[in-house]
């Protein structure tokens, strides 16, 4: 088997993730499988490292595995996100790992580990992911979703808590979404906003927010878009507007089982292109970590990222250019 990159995160989960990787390691060790490690020390290094990796490769296929959470994943994806030689792979360490849920990779870390090296010897999946452009030239890659509004607040103030720093002492992290969800409810301002997807445009009075979702869930479980579907050329809009405070509640309650759809507040779109726009800026987000305002546009890149995944998934998009988005 050829040598295996690892960026790891060992500040996740409150530094947790330093004993997930000593567990990684030993197995590693024990099974005789080559591999170079490198620890991640700032914001934006994990994006450094993996286009370091990526493009000292020089064409030959590497696989490149994050050890940490989706913010850790992220930055990995967007790192090599232009380096179609780079299979990415997943060891889940964060406190919501939403992306493990879409792809069916084992919450242990030594089970994801022996996913891992499995697939690297069979098969891998390809698998679509968005592309952001905003602020004017800057381009972001997200690989579960991205989000305007109200979500992006809450994601943000999510990573900044304390409270997600007790939360993950008693591995209980991912509530911490719930919590800052609540807190935020009673002052957070809905805004007009004007979304057009594939073309055809739409204008809200009032939205709360607008997700764009490559595969069901975020926010540390949320099914926000049940049909999602990660390979079909296709990213799923989900508004959410003209509701009030604790009908919102309500709403959010029933998106941990993807409920949501049945209120005629959520609406529902499939589209390649989609643009969002506002008077105001409104705070976004991608795959949970905030990268700025409106207005912006999202494009779906099909088939653009290999992965590992425990999921096996149909193909659906071979009509569609690999390389749309690069």
């Amino acid at each position: 088997m050829e040598k295996i990159y690892f960026v790891v995160n060992p500040k996740a989960k409150n530094g947790s993730c330093r004993e997930i990787w000593r567990n990684i390691e030993n197995e590693l060790k024990n099974m005789e499988i080559s591999f170079l490690a490198f620890f991640t020390e700032y914001p934006g290094h994990t994006k450094e490292l993996a286009e370091s990796i990526a493009r000292k490769a020089n064409g030959i296929s590497i696989v490149i595995a994050a050890v940490g959470g989706d913010g850790t994943l992220h930055e990995v994806v967007n790192g090599t996100a232009n380096y179609p030689n780079v299979t990415v792979g997943f060891i889940p360490g964060g406190s919501g790992n939403d992306f493990s849920r879409g792809f069916h990779i084992p919450k242990k870390s030594i089970d994801a580990l022996r996913l891992l090296i499995e697939k690297n010897k069979k098969q891998t999946t390809r698998i679509d992911i968005g592309k952001i452009q905003h602020n004017e030239l800057q381009e972001t890659y997200f690989m579960n979703n991205m989000g305007v509004g109200f979500d992006a607040v809450v994601a943000k103030e999510s990573n900044e808590s304390d409270m997600k720093r007790l939360l993950n002492q008693i591995s209980l992290g991912r509530l911490v979404y719930v919590y800052i969800l609540i807190k935020k409810l009673l002052t957070f301002r809905c805004v007009p906003i004007e979304l057009s997807i594939d073309g055809k445009d739409y204008r809200y009075k009032s939205a709360w927010f607008v997700t764009v979702s490559n595969q069901p869930y975020y926010g540390g479980g949320m099914k926000i878009a049940p049909d999602a579907l990660p390979d079909d050329g296709l990213l799923d809009v989900t508004v959410v507007h003209d509701l009030s405070r604790w009908k919102l509640l309500v709403v959010f309650i029933s998106v941990f089982w993807g409920k949501h759809t049945v209120f005629k507040e959520v609406e529902q779109f499939k589209g390649k292109y989609i643009s969002i726009r506002s008077n105001d800026e409104v705070l976004t987000h991608a795959d949970g970590e905030v990268i700025g305002h409106t207005p912006l546009k999202v494009q779906a890149c099909p088939k653009a990222l290999n992965i590992f995944s425990g999921k096996n998934t149909e193909g659906h998009t071979e009509e569609l250019k690999i390389d749309d988005c690069h």
